[in-house]
């Protein structure tokens, strides 16, 4: 199992994810909810935009 650590408020996988951030508000502002093509989806294949800067790697567009 993969250890998902974010910093960012729009991660839901963030400890600064704010705890009353709940459906369907979520959906309209976490970035796990808002990938391409604008749906969600359980399949989690990468980091958020400001880990992956922070990794040293160019984020996913």
């Amino acid at each position: 199992m993969v250890e998902i650590k974010c910093d960012l408020a729009q991660c839901r996988f963030s400890p600064a994810h704010p705890p009353d951030c709940q459906l369907p508000h979520c959906k309209q502002t976490c970035w796990q909810y808002r990938q391409y093509p604008q749906q969600y989806s359980p399949h989690i294949d990468r980091f958020c935009p400001s880990c992956e800067v922070a990794q040293g790697r160019r984020p996913s567009a």
